[in-house]
């Protein structure tokens, strides 16, 4: 019979997950003291920044853990949040994990959890040092911490695109808000989890290494993640930057499964591109005569694509799609938000 939480308590928990991670985890550099006291301690390394972020994921509304396994559950959240990382450039490092499970939760599920959340840490030599348990009665969540590092001033942030610059995005944007569709609206009998749209928001993949790679560049000047959507994530750098951006829609990459999904759907393949998002995909700005520099640096250590889809104009927060014509049509970015219904 399968070990339950409530068979060996919270403490015998935390004495499995400390296993885990001594056995299966790496060992990040700087780390004083980890997992066993009442804080972790960490010694940054000197000329380097220390960047923070954290982000929460309850079932039923960041995942589905009724069509995922929990080791997917855990290399998704662990993505979101080393997303938030290499957007700014930064190499991850820490992790604090703390979870809200329910009591007869499977012992089992939660280390293949952590076993995904290794999955996504130990190719960066990172590490869980901490973290916390508690018990829900009804939907489960993971909470995150991640800490990581960045040369001092070579941090990439939002605030910093200008009039000119070109506006390039990796990857194909779009394709788990589609797969999440799929999920959600397909007969259960009818799903097919080897789509490469349910892969897509199941398995998402971040691009710290691409981050990484462009930030030490020096070459872009701004740079955002997509997890809220591409033109809701430009906006993000227009408005902290005090700019717009003019878009050509023709230029925007739509991946093969997206344009069969939506031909198959009768949706406009475009809007799919451009709205509420799960992918983790990089948005950055750069000076025109860069482009083509910033492309070779990407293609060195990756296969993932690097499309240049507009250019950052003076007019703050206007947004317009350049027409075939070279007429522009004004629009207004939406994207994911936590707090407005969907069709607001």
């Amino acid at each position: 019979m399968s070990e339950t939480l409530s068979d060996i308590g919270e403490f015998g928990l935390i004495n499995r997950i400390d296993n885990l991670l001594k056995q299966e985890g790496l060992p990040a550099e700087g780390t004083v003291l980890g997992i066993g006291d009442d804080a972790a301690s960490i010694q940054p390394k000197e000329g380097f920044e220390l960047l923070i972020t954290c982000d929460s994921v309850i079932d039923g509304r960041h995942y589905l853990s009724k069509f995922m396994n929990y080791y997917d559950v855990g290399r998704r959240a662990m993505t979101v949040n080393i997303s938030d990382i290499g957007a700014m450039g930064g190499q991850p490092l820490y992790a604090l994990v703390s979870l809200g499970l329910k009591s007869d939760m499977n012992i089992h599920d939660v280390e293949d959890m952590y076993r995904g959340f290794l999955s996504e840490l130990n190719p960066f030599h990172a590490a869980v040092i901490g973290g916390n348990v508690t018990q829900v009665e009804e939907s489960t969540f993971i909470d995150i911490t991640l800490m990581g590092e960045i040369k001092t001033g070579y941090a990439l942030r939002r605030s910093t695109a200008k009039a000119g610059d070109a506006i390039l995005v990796t990857g194909f944007p779009g394709e788990a808000a589609a797969g999440l569709e799929l999920l959600l609206h397909t007969t259960s009998g009818n799903i097919k989890l080897d789509n490469p749209l349910i892969q897509a928001y199941i398995s998402p993949t971040h691009r710290a290494r691409e981050g990484k790679a462009i930030a030490s560049s020096g070459l872009a000047t701004a740079m955002i993640d997509t997890s809220d959507g591409l033109l809701a994530d430009l906006a993000h750098i227009c408005s902290d930057s005090g700019v717009g951006a003019d878009l050509y829609r023709k230029n925007l990459p739509i991946s093969k499964s997206l344009k069969e999904d939506a031909t198959m759907n009768k949706k406009d393949p475009y809007e799919m591109c451009t709205r509420d998002s799960d992918d983790y995909e990089l948005i950055l700005t750069c000076a025109q005569e860069n482009v083509e520099k910033i492309k070779n640096i990407i293609h060195k250590i990756s296969e993932i694509p690097i499309t240049q889809i507009g250019t950052i104009s003076e007019e703050r927060e206007i947004y317009n799609w350049v027409l075939p014509d070279e007429t522009k049509q004004q629009f207004t970015p939406k994207g994911w938000d936590h707090f407005i219904k969907k069709g607001s």
